[in-house]
């Protein structure tokens, strides 16, 4: 057998005394606010708030209400946790925040403001940058969280109809039903264009069954004709054709068909 090198033992000895010294070489970093009252917790936590800086506003939030969760700034705190998280743009954690408040406050005078909250989290959570940069519709994208949004507002507008934050909310419902309206379409149009017609069709009545009042719309009886057409279903397109002649009897669609339009209805907030 190979003996050690003479040597050996000391290094053992000191990678030993190394291991031991361990938290003596990279001591932890020592929490500032271990002594802080409840109200330094809450003014440094407002001051960070205030230079936005969310996630230093978030760890003195957290702390605030793990250190004193029955003061009276503990509430108040899971609030402002929810909104940092909303600015900071981690939506899903924003979402929880508010809906956790929810569970544990449902009558609390500003559970109005959560639910806002929690609509605009949910509205902007697939925005991201490169949303923005490539200008897309609202529409176009997953529709799971417009429909979360929407049931935020309308919880909002149904049950506090006389919140401050009710008449925006309003228009954010308005606007979602057109996205939605329109997310039924683009998904017909899509179905069109690869020749799927019968499913296109379907999807396009789907679209004016659950959102009648919406622009898109007047897109879907168009599809609805023209893919009744291809599939030589000649009645159902003329039914089709009518109410589509009644409702919108100078639509540009029978002159430029599929082809949109410039200047997108749903720019409401860029």
């Amino acid at each position: 057998m190979r003996s050690l090198p003479a040597k050996a033992p000391l290094f053992a000895a000191i990678l030993a005394a190394l291991t031991l010294a361990g938290c003596g070489l990279f001591p932890e970093q020592k929490d500032e606010t271990v002594n802080w009252s409840a109200n330094k917790l809450y003014a440094e936590a407002k001051d960070a708030m205030s230079e936005g800086t969310w996630d230093k506003a978030v760890k003195y939030y957290e702390k605030l209400e793990s250190r004193y969760p029955y003061g009276r700034y503990a509430q108040q705190a899971q609030i402002e946790v929810a909104y940092a998280y909303f600015k900071q743009g981690e939506s899903a954690s924003a979402i929880a925040a508010c809906d956790r408040f929810i569970k544990l406050h449902p009558n609390h005078p500003n559970v109005d403001y959560v639910y806002y909250l929690k609509g605009l989290a949910t509205f902007n959570e697939d925005l991201g940058i490169l949303g923005g940069l490539a200008d897309q519709d609202q529409s176009e994208r997953d529709p799971k969280g417009m429909s979360e949004s929407f049931d935020a507002f309308k919880t909002l507008a149904t049950r506090y109809p006389d919140s401050k934050y009710t008449p925006d909310a309003v228009l954010r419902l308005k606007y979602l039903v057109n996205a939605m309206a329109s997310h039924e379409v683009h998904v017909a149009e899509f179905y069109m264009k690869r020749g799927a017609y019968l499913a296109a069709a379907n999807r396009a009545q789907e679209a004016i069954k659950n959102y009648p009042e919406a622009p898109a719309i007047e897109e879907a009886l168009f599809i609805m004709v023209l893919a009744y057409d291809k599939l030589g279903m000649t009645d159902l397109r003329d039914d089709a054709d009518r109410v589509m002649h009644k409702s919108f009897p100078n639509s540009e669609y029978y002159k430029r068909g599929l082809s949109k339009p410039k200047g997108p209805w749903w720019k409401l907030w860029n």
